[in-house]
This record gives C-alpha cells, sequence and structure tokens, in this order.
C-alpha cells in the first residue's frame, strides 16, 4: 500500500480541471502515493474527466460518490476512507496544481523532522493577492531555520502567528500525519466560510511539530472551482459570511485562555458582521428585501450584530 494519500474533493462546472490537477499529481517526483477521489454531486460528471487517463494511472484513483456536502464534508470522506497503511495525507483542490517537487519535500521534510502536519506556500494570480509566502514571515516573525535548500522553518508560536494572518496558508499545500488525520475532521456544516482555517488550527495546536517550506507546493486555479464562486452580491454571501463567523466564534473558544489570539479573533468576527450587512445594504439598494431570517438568526446568536446594524444606520443617516 501507499505511503501517501491525495484527497481530493470534486465539484466542477467545466471539463478538464480535475485532469490537470491530477496530472500535477502524476508528474511528482515522490512516486509512493494512492488517490481518493470525491464527488461532491458535481455537475460535470467526473467519469467524462477520467476518460482520458491511462489504465495504469485510473488504477491508482479510488472514486467516492456522494450527495453534496460541500467541500469540508467531501474532505471529511476522503479521510475516511483513508487505507490503514497510509503514513501521510496532502491535500489538493481540484483547480489547483502542484508542483513537481511538493510530496518529495513534505515527505522528506516530516519524516527527517519528526512532523506531523506539514505547509508549502503556494502562488497565483492577481486574483490571489491575499496569500503570501512562507519566507515573509521571516521578516516579522520569530523563525527557526531547519534547512536552507529547501527552506524549512519552524515558528514557536504559530498558532499567533496564523490568527493575525493566515494568508500564508493554504490547503493545496498541506500534508498531514496519521496521528492528525486519524482523528481530526473539517466542520462540513461551515461550507464556503472558515472552516479551513478551523481545521488549520485543529491541527496545529494538536501536532507533534509543524514545519513549514518556502518553496511553492502549489499553483492556485483562477476562481475555477465553484466551491469558491459567491461574489458579494449573491444571496448566499450572507449565509457565507454567518458561517464565518460561527467558525471564528468556535475558534475564540479554542483559544479562550490567550487574550492576543481573542483579540485577533475578535477583529476578524467583526470583519464579517461589517461585510454582512453592507451586502445586505446592496440588496436594498436594488430594492430587494434583506434576508430577515438569517440576520434574526444571526442576532439570536450574536446581539453584537445589532449593535453593527445601528452603527451601520447612523452613519449612513449621518452622511
Amino acid at each position: 500500500m501507499a505511503k501517501l494519500t491525495v484527497v481530493i474533493p470534486y465539484y466542477q462546472r467545466e471539463d478538464g480541471i480535475l485532469r490537470r490537477a491530477l496530472a500535477s499529481v502524476f508528474t511528482q517526483t515522490f512516486r509512493d502515493f494512492d488517490i481518493i477521489v470525491v464527488d461532491d454531486q458535481s455537475p460535470y460528471p467526473i467519469d467524462e474527466e477520467l476518460a482520458p487517463l491511462s489504465a495504469e494511472s485510473r488504477n491508482r484513483i479510488t472514486v467516492i460518490r456522494q450527495p453534496n456536502a460541500g467541500p469540508g464534508g467531501a474532505r471529511n470522506t476522503g479521510l475516511d476512507h483513508v487505507p490503514a497503511e497510509t503514513e501521510f495525507v496532502a491535500f489538493l483542490d481540484s483547480d489547483d496544481c502542484w508542483t513537481p517537487d511538493h510530496l518529495e519535500v513534505a515527505y522528506r521534510g516530516m519524516t527527517d523532522n519528526g512532523a506531523d502536519c506539514y505547509f508549502a506556500s503556494i502562488t497565483g494570480g492577481d486574483e490571489f493577492y491575499y496569500h503570501f509566502g512562507v519566507a515573509d514571515l521571516e521578516k516579522t516573525e520569530t523563525v527557526i531555520r531547519l534547512s536552507d535548500r529547501p527552506l524549512l522553518v519552524e515558528i514557536p508560536e504559530l498558532s499567533s502567528v496564523m490568527l493575525k494572518n493566515w494568508g500564508f496558508l493554504h490547503l493545496s499545500c498541506m500534508v498531514i500525519g496519521r496521528s492528525l488525520f486519524g482523528s481530526i475532521r473539517f466542520e462540513a456544516a461551515l461550507r464556503l466560510a472558515a472552516e479551513d482555517v478551523l481545521f488549520f488550527c485543529d491541527c496545529v495546536l494538536a501536532a507533534r511539530r509543524v514545519i513549514l517550506c518556502g518553496d511553492a507546493g502549489a499553483v492556485r486555479g483562477e476562481g475555477i472551482n465553484i466551491f469558491h464562486g459567491i461574489d458579494s452580491d449573491s444571496p448566499q454571501f450572507l449565509k457565507q459570511q454567518f458561517n464565518t463567523w460561527v467558525a471564528l466564534d468556535t475558534l475564540e473558544g479554542r483559544f479562550a485562555s490567550r487574550p492576543a489570539e481573542v483579540a485577533s479573533i475578535r477583529a476578524f468576527k467583526d470583519t464579517a458582521r461589517r461585510q454582512a450587512l453592507w451586502g445586505q445594504a446592496r440588496m436594498v439598494k436594488r430594492r430587494k428585501l434583506p434576508q430577515f431570517d438569517l440576520l434574526l438568526r444571526w442576532i439570536r446568536r450574536d446581539p453584537r450584530l445589532l449593535t453593527s446594524v445601528l452603527q451601520l444606520a447612523r452613519a449612513k443617516f449621518s452622511r
């Protein structure tokens, strides 16, 4: 059996996207892997994506089909079906591509340093402006160098660093060991929100050792994956921001005894409130009714949202 299992959630609207991701897996310099693709009731059929592959490639892929559960639910299904002999799991979004040595650098780095959690850097186009590389952390944070080529580092207070700005973390560059993938799962109900950040934190808090790589492990796709196709004018935007707030509220509980981390989380919660309310204000401007049912549900969990509503109204009237 393979030492490493690749987990890919699949939900696409165009042909060729998954094949492109799989091509980057099959060209890896590290070859001891198998692949689980979870078809999350994709609108574009997975059979048509896999049909052009060779029999040898196809035999290394296990396809699991399920009713739509969102990206977190799809990844959980993949994790639940990882073979017992697997040592490590690597995640790859179906619209992203790995650099050729991603798995080799991850595997060697983790085994040589006794790590069970690994993140590489990721690159992307102009739409990916909010991400930055691991090497940039050396400018502002306490970083311990483990290797120069490739650049491998660890950060003593990684959980604090990531809560200030998690823009250097991405699932397509994450590899975890059995001590983590055997028990930690995504909050599947928080789809299209901050379930990935919650998963990052749970893994970092539970890991024996986390290492990070300055080299790019993946190239991000440009919005083709419709897991991430919600814009701020969509009716789903409020649900996304509410789920983000719920994820952050859950995260705040993880760090209840650490004031600096709590302050960072609360700042992100304020941002989720503001973005949600500005989205609703744009709906009113387009002569559409606000989503009162979800707003009331949010207020019941978070009375501060009502305060934000009043502040927004006061600011608008003052102008």
